[in-house]
C-alpha cells in the first residue's frame, strides 16, 4: 500500500474515531472536547508562525476562533448568571487578542489564549468527571 492510501485510511479512521466520540460524549463532553479542539489548533498555529507559514497559521487561528465562537454562542446569560456573564468577557477578550497574535505573527499571545483555555478546561474536565461519577451512583 502507498503513503497516500496510507494516510487515507488513517484521516477516515480519525473521523470515524472522531464521530464515535462525539455521539457517545455528554455534553459537558462536547465542551471539553471543544476546548481541546482550540487548544490543539491554537498550539500547531504557534508551530506555524515559527516555520513562517503564515497562510496555515491564518487558518489554525481562524479554527480557534470558530470554536471559541460557539462555545460563546450556547451561553445561556439568563440561566447561567455571574459565571457566564463573566465566561462570555473572557471569550471575548481571547477573540481579540487571537485577531492581534494572527496580525502580528506572535506566538506569545496565542500562548496566553492557550493558558487561559486549558485553565478553563481543567474545570470542565472535572465537571464531566463528577457527571460521570454522579450518573452512575444510582447504577448498581
Amino acid at each position: 500500500m502507498n503513503r497516500l492510501a496510507l494516510q487515507q485510511l488513517n484521516k477516515a479512521y480519525q473521523q470515524d474515531a472522531l464521530e464515535a466520540s462525539v455521539y457517545g460524549a455528554s455534553p459537558v463532553g462536547l465542551i471539553v472536547m471543544l476546548y481541546e479542539g482550540a487548544i490543539s489548533a491554537l498550539r500547531k498555529a504557534q508551530t506555524e508562525i515559527g516555520r513562517s507559514n503564515f497562510i496555515e497559521k491564518g487558518r489554525l487561528i481562524g479554527k480557534g476562533m470558530e470554536i471559541i465562537n460557539g462555545l460563546d454562542s450556547v451561553l445561556n446569560l439568563e440561566k447561567g448568571g455571574e459565571v457566564t456573564g463573566n465566561l462570555r468577557e473572557l471569550y471575548i477578550y481571547m477573540k481579540h487578542r487571537l485577531g492581534v497574535a494572527n496580525m502580528k505573527n506572535d506566538a506569545e499571545i496565542l500562548e496566553e489564549v492557550i493558558t487561559l483555555l486549558d485553565e478553563l478546561l481543567g474545570a470542565w474536565r472535572q465537571l464531566d468527571k463528577m457527571q460521570g461519577a454522579g450518573s452512575r451512583v444510582g447504577q448498581v
